[in-house]
């Protein structure tokens, strides 16, 4: 479980959040919506302290997060930015094999089993074909899935996406929210993603939480959250409503 109290937060002389409270239970699919500068990727960065914040708390399964080794809590959390780099150039392989990195003591290398989860995560993302490949030589969208791929591999409680697939193409966003609906549907994970794809956050997400100005504007269901009140709220514009007969979630319609 993550746990936000009373937390207050921002960039020098821009403060994004005062007293904030919000909790992420275990086992949750959860997406953070909101226009831009309301909060979404400093809420990422504080829960995985990349960032820290001005006062209140920040907990991880009952621990202050400033008690962890950043070892241990790459086991629990992981994130994955918009866009990520690499300083040397790895393989595919190389790259997705990292993220095993946390769970391998000192002197010892990859077990069967590190090296087991790596080739499945390659299969299922399509990266086999790619994995001799050096990241140099990859498009965007590849590299995301890369990316993404050793995220995957690292196997935490908890996932963290942050506008994540705004390099891929449909067809890749489709399959990677596949991925992990089925990893909190099958193995329990808590995803909480970052999205501007609000169609796709209703199709996928059981929670939906929206921030502005450093807020909590809403959250709940995509029922209760996706209403064309707080969306006009939310977003300064009409939008309409109508319920998708495949999912059975509201699917928001722009003008």
């Amino acid at each position: 479980m993550i746990q936000i109290k009373k937390l207050t937060a921002g960039y020098q002389d821009l403060p994004i959040f005062k007293d904030l409270n919000l909790s992420f239970d275990k086992g949750e699919f959860v997406s953070i919506l909101g226009p831009n500068g309301s909060g979404k990727s400093t809420l990422l960065k504080l829960i995985v302290g990349y960032l820290k914040p001005t006062s209140g708390e920040i907990s991880v399964n009952n621990r202050l997060l400033k008690e962890w080794e950043s070892k241990e809590l790459a086991k629990i959390i992981t994130l994955i930015p918009q866009e990520s780099f690499i300083q040397y150039n790895f393989t595919v392989e190389e790259i997705i094999t990292m993220g095993r990195f946390p769970f391998v003591s000192f002197w010892h290398n990859y077990s069967s089993k590190d090296l087991d989860i790596v080739n499945k995560v390659m299969a299922d993302l399509d990266l086999v074909r790619l994995k001799d490949k050096f990241i140099n030589q990859l498009s965007g969208g590849e590299k995301q899935r890369t990316f993404i791929a050793r995220a995957i591999a690292q196997d935490t409680d908890f996932i963290l996406l942050d506008e994540t697939f705004s390099h891929l193409d449909i067809n890749h966003q489709i399959e990677i929210l596949n991925i992990m609906k089925s990893l909190h549907k099958n193995y329990g994970k808590s995803i909480i993603m970052i999205s501007h794809n609000m169609n796709l956050a209703s199709n996928y997400a059981d929670r939906i939480v929206i921030l502005k100005d450093g807020s909590i504007l809403a959250d709940g269901s995509p029922h209760k959250v996706f209403t064309p009140e707080i969306l006009e709220r939310t977003f300064d514009i009409k939008l309409g409503v109508v319920n998708n007969p495949i999912t059975n979630k509201p699917n928001i319609i722009y003008p």
